[in-house]
Formats: C-alpha cells, sequence, structure tokens
C-alpha cells in the first residue's frame, strides 16, 4: 500500500531518533527512495553510522530467473542511495513472469506466473553477497518443504540466515519457528500485531487480534498497550518483529517493549491464544505451483 510522499521519510527519521535499527523495505513499497533519503540524513547528521543500521531488501516476483537477481538488487541499493544492503530476501517462493508489470496479468485478468527454480535464484544470490552487495541473505513466506529445498541444494554455500513469515499471538507458528531453531534461521515476524482490514489482500473475517482481552488485560498490569504485549510476546521468545506504523505516537509505543517482561505464565496463556489464524492468505495466487500455505508449515 503506497503512503502520501514524504510521510515514509519522516516516519523512518523518526524512527531512527527513538531508537530503531532495523528497518524492513521491499522494492515493491515504492518508497526505498525515501527510507534512503532518511537513512542517509540521519548518517549525515551524525546520529548513526552505516553499520549501525540493519536494511532488510526484498527481490520481488517477477526477479527471480538468475540473470535478474544481480541488476534488480544493483537498482534497489541506486534508489536507496546505499552500497550494500544488511539482508537481502527472496520475497516469496512464486515466481512471476518477468517484465515491467509487477502483477503480470493475461487479458482475462490472470496472474501470469513463471516457472519458479528457488535453487537456481538462491545461487544468483550467493554470487551477489560473494560480490559483496549483501551481508546476509534470507527468504519470506517460505514453507518448511520449500527451505529445505535451499539448505539441502547440492553444492549450498551459504544457508538462509532468516525466513520472514506472518507471526502474532493468534498465528504463533510453533511447528516452522521449531523447524527454524534446529537450522539456525530466525523467524522475523512480519504483522506482529495484526495488520490492517484491507479485503483486497486481508483475511478480514478473523478477529482484531488487538481487541484480545488476555492481551489488554496482561497490558493493564504493566501500564502496556495490548500492542505492546504483543511485540513482547515475539521478541521474548526469539522472534524478531516488524511492525509497521506511519503514526508518530505508535512508532514511539512499538519501541517501547525493552522495559517489562511476560512470566512463564503470561506467555502460556499468550500462547494458548493461538488460532492458527492468518491474515495475510495471499488466496490471490493460491492456484500458484509453488503457493507456501496449503502445506501445514
Amino acid at each position: 500500500m503506497q503512503t502520501p510522499k514524504g510521510t515514509c521519510l519522516e516516519s523512518v527519521k523518526l524512527a531512527i531518533d527513538i531508537g530503531y535499527r532495523h528497518i524492513d523495505g521491499a522494492y515493491v513499497y515504492y518508497n526505498e527512495n525515501e527510507v534512503g533519503e532518511a537513512i542517509r540524513t540521519k548518517i549525515a547528521e551524525g546520529k548513526v553510522k552505516r553499520e549501525d543500521i540493519f536494511y532488510c531488501g526484498k527481490l520481488w516476483n517477477t526477479c527471480h530467473p538468475p540473470e535478474l537477481v544481480r541488476p534488480t538488487l544493483e537498482k534497489t541499493l541506486k534508489t536507496l542511495g546505499l552500497d550494500y544492503v544488511d539482508l537481502y530476501i527472496v520475497e516469496l517462493p512464486m515466481a512471476f513472469k518477468p517484465g515491467d508489470a509487477i502483477y503480470p496479468r493475461d487479458e482475462n485478468g490472470k496472474y501470469i506466473y513463471h516457472k519458479t527454480d528457488l535453487c537456481a535464484t538462491w545461487e544468483a544470490l550467493e554470487e551477489c553477497k560473494e560480490a559483496g552487495l549483501v551481508k546476509s541473505l534470507g527468504v519470506s513466506n517460505f514453507n518448511r518443504r520449500q527451505l529445505e529445498l535451499i539448505l539441502n541444494k547440492p553444492g549450498l554455500k551459504y544457508k538462509p540466515t532468516t525466513n520472514q513469515v506472518e507471526c502474532h499471538p493468534y498465528f504463533t507458528q510453533p511447528k516452522l519457528l521449531e523447524f527454524c531453531r534446529q537450522h539456525n534461521i530466525v523467524i522475523v515476524g512480519y504483522s506482529p500485531i495484526g495488520t490492517s482490514r484491507d479485503a483486497s489482500w486481508v483475511n478480514v473475517s478473523s478477529p482484531p487480534l488487538l481487541e484480545d482481552p488476555i492481551l489488554i488485560r496482561i497490558g493493564n498490569k504493566y501500564g502496556k498497550t495490548s500492542a505492546q504485549v504483543a511485540l513482547r510476546f515475539n521478541a521474548q521468545r526469539g522472534v524478531v518483529v516488524i511492525p509497521k506504523s506511519f503514526n508518530p505516537k505508535r512508532i514511539t509505543e512499538n519501541f517501547q517493549i525493552f522495559d517489562f517482561s511476560l512470566t512463564d505464565e503470561e506467555m502460556k496463556d499468550i500462547e494458548a491464544l493461538n488460532k492458527n489464524i492468518r491474515y495475510v492468505e495471499l488466496l490471490m495466487w493460491s492456484d500458484h505451483p509453488e503457493y507456501p500455505f496449503k502445506e501445514e508449515y
């Protein structure tokens, strides 16, 4: 979803001032120019050094063919005005037809897919790392089978360091989390406080997470919001959280989760909220051969 021009610039500058250092971006957010400007401004002000910032970029579905991987990353670096990104991830395991259209469709409005070879895409990413364009490589929305494709790839040089997936108290991902722990893959949780109610890509029939009475009750005990409790829950179980907000008050609140801890009992109570509810189902691509959410995890 696009935001008004300048909103992202000011939000990232504020976030860096507050203390955020991990910035999750993507080519398809259409705001990497503003993010890069914010980072460069804060470096110029002496607020941070480049090595203090952890920037994650993403390889979009239309750029999976190996010959497109490096040019796509180089384009991202040019847009950001940076020499390297800290993490570059395959945004989705589903390839789309390469070309100028971000969401390629045929004359009937049907999405045009492309044959996916995740291992070939990964090898091209490994070359980007060896060229110094990226420090670490990862994936996003990969299920166990798709992770194993990469992990078991003959001649693997660099394994995925992260898997960015939906993760929150209503969707705690216990099996995927355990599998990733065994392979030293960090889970980065998107939508950690639920998500917007945009029916074009969100399951709006699911209950809003932040209205959950248990999260509210625990929050009241600590003088925290239900969102802060949800973020603390994931952070405390080793999941990296990337809450999205352009609201200065919420950006500030989302960072204020390091001055309290949940008890073991509270952690269990929140874990028990798991309903296996996925807000981001991406059903419009459920006929893709590599659609990742058909499998249990």
